[in-house]
């Protein structure tokens, strides 16, 4: 029962934070976006009317919202973007040929949106453009989305190697 009004606590001081985002701010994100993920997907990922929640201390933006779904959040560490699940969905659903997205096979789909790791044997396929720490966006065969993550090794180094972890999972689509 406590950890439920801590979690509702939590939930509206977030709330309250939430600013609609700026031009500049936008521009910020969207330039991230892009560089990371390849160009356009900031403003596939981005739309107008995107709200951010910054750091009490520091006033940088830390959480990135559209319509209430965290899309990414914006790491403090290195400058880049750590997907959602709402993200990587939003990703998924508008462009035709997503990047950064590792295939896996269908038969070890569940495993993985429980959060578990994905090994390199089970990877299908995987873009040639991740690098390692990259973020990566696991789909199964059919295209649906399991889970999202940081990859350990390249695009090519996931398909060569027959063993250890390919994408550490940061979420699964069931966690």
């Amino acid at each position: 029962m406590l950890k439920l009004f801590e979690d509702c606590k939590i939930a509206c001081e977030v709330e309250q934070l939430k600013v609609k985002a700026s031009w500049q701010d936008l521009v910020k994100l969207r330039g991230v976006a892009s560089f990371q993920f390849g160009k356009s997907i900031g403003d596939v990922l981005f739309p107008d009317f995107v709200e951010v929640v910054r750091s009490s201390k520091t006033k940088r933006i830390k959480l990135i919202y559209c319509r209430d779904e965290l899309l990414a959040t914006l790491r403090p560490t290195d400058g880049h973007l750590s997907l959602s699940l709402a993200g990587a969905r939003r990703i998924l659903r508008r462009v035709k040929n997503p990047p950064s997205i590792v295939v896996v096979r269908s038969d070890v789909s569940s495993f993985i949106k429980k959060g578990g790791n994905v090994f390199a044997k089970h990877v299908v396929k995987a873009d040639d453009e991740i690098r390692p720490q990259d973020e990566v966006i696991v789909v199964d065969q059919k295209g649906n989305l399991l889970a999202v993550g940081r990859a350990m090794l390249s695009g090519e180094e996931i398909l060569s190697f027959k063993s250890g972890v390919a994408v550490r999972v940061r979420r699964g689509l069931l966690e």
